[in-house]
């Protein structure tokens, strides 16, 4: 019953989301400077490394392995400024913006996916109430932020509000490179019927000619959100480079294609990585991890989209992030976030919640497997032990395998859930 009282009251569950963050924050400072093992993240060093350099007047890339947009840097320039609270401001607002992303995810379910009040929480709260979630942003994390740029583009479009989701699509492109993959689903879902177009003219035309269906796809909506997306991307680029010239399409785009980190890596192509950057490493003409984008980009850019979208566009978006994710060859636990922040959507009839026993199933592999790589990862990373072969390899597979598993469940209760709608929809008529 208290329980259920939580999940009526929307201030109670968002300052709860709120004091969660704050906790750890509090924490991460206690832990700091009294442990050997540091709560904050490297990459908030390398973050506020660059915001410095910003403030001497110098590039953000003057700092070794910065390979972010300047604007990250700008939007945390106030860690320059002296003082133990400052420095964590940006962790503050990696924080905010983890809250105002599940605000907005909360939006979402009420508005579009016609929940009622407590079940949207207790949806939206997967996000909102989880202790991952708020420990990746308050050790310094930018995925806090993705996941508002992010969010809002979801809302934008489920709103009908193409000039707006454009530009919020080119920004969370320039802000991070993958949103990219949800241009294909976006512009799929946007058929004319969806857009306020009478259904019989628009299949009249898509039955007719070629021309008659090449006109059909190139609607209004599809063309404003071409433009807004590709105008934005293109201005602040421009601006970016006229600034700080090639470093800045080097380090944020550029080294994306040749990067070879291997540490927390839980991708298979792990061990390759870590043997290609050791000196004298590999001295192989035929590289397999540089054809890793090959099905990656496939699965989540071409094939999802044209399976899925029109089906359920949330659902199709966690389908392609799970996909660019599983299968990239870095991946790193922050890259969880970017699809956890689409499952408050998928989940309400999916598969994973009707059937108990499949969804703690899924949970639990997920989980173990996880845990297994940490495992052997500890091991190396900080007790120096050789683990690459057989346990790091292995378990690398093994979580590799459980990723798959899920998303091929995933792609097939979408797909269905999708025809369900189609057929339900017909009866109706």
């Amino acid at each position: 019953m208290a329980l259920s009282s939580f999940f009526r009251s929307p201030p109670l569950v968002f300052t709860t989301a709120t004091l969660l963050r704050a906790i750890f924050l509090l924490y991460g400072l206690r832990q700091d400077a009294n442990s050997p093992m540091k709560y904050t993240d490297i990459d908030y060093f390398v973050f506020t490394d660059a915001a410095r350099f910003i403030s001497y007047g110098q590039s953000p890339y003057a700092r070794d392995t910065y390979r972010y947009t300047p604007l990250l840097a700008w939007m945390i320039y106030p860690t320059t400024w002296l003082g133990t609270f400052w420095f964590s401001s940006g962790k503050i607002l990696f924080a905010v913006g983890d809250v105002v992303a599940g605000w907005m995810m909360y939006r979402i379910l009420r508005e579009y996916k016609s929940l009622e009040k407590e079940r949207a929480l207790k949806f939206a709260s997967i996000w909102l109430l989880n202790p991952m979630v708020a420990t990746i942003s308050t050790r310094g994390s930018s995925e806090g932020l993705l996941g508002v740029f992010v969010t809002a583009l979801l809302w934008a479009v489920l709103a009908k509000k193409m000039v707006l989701a454009g530009l919020l699509l080119g920004f969370a492109v320039h802000f991070k490179i993958y949103p990219f993959i949800y241009a294909a689903s976006i512009v799929w879902w946007l058929d004319e019927m969806k857009t306020g177009r009478a259904e019989s003219d628009v299949k009249s035309r898509v039955q007719g000619s070629t021309l008659d269906q090449l006109l059909a796809f190139i609607n209004l909506q599809r063309i404003k959100l071409a433009v807004a997306s590709i105008v934005t991307f293109a201005i602040l680029n421009a601006g970016m480079y006229q600034i700080y010239g090639w470093p800045f399409l080097e380090h944020s785009y550029f080294y994306h294609l040749s990067r070879i980190d291997h540490r927390h890596n839980f991708s298979p192509y792990n061990t390759l990585l870590y043997l290609n950057s050791s000196p004298g490493g590999s001295q192989s003409t035929f590289e397999l991890e540089r054809l890793a984008f090959v099905p990656q980009l496939l699965l989540s850019a071409v094939m999802i989209p044209l399976a899925l979208a029109k089906k359920d566009l949330p659902s199709t978006m966690l389908a392609q992030t799970f996909a660019f994710v599983t299968f990239n060859k870095v991946c790193t636990s922050q890259y969880f976030l970017w699809y956890m922040m689409f499952l408050p959507y998928y989940l309400p009839g999916s598969i994973l919640l009707r059937s108990r026993t499949a969804g703690l199933a899924a949970l639990a592999a997920w989980i173990v497997g996880q845990a297994t790589w940490l495992q052997q990862g500890f091991q190396l990373e900080f007790n120096g032990h050789s683990t690459f072969v057989p346990g790091l390899w292995l378990s690398s597979i093994a979580f590799f395998v459980v990723n798959v598993g899920i998303l091929g469940v995933i792609i097939h209760d979408t797909r269905l859930r999708g025809e369900r709608a189609v057929t339900a929809k017909k009866k109706k008529l």
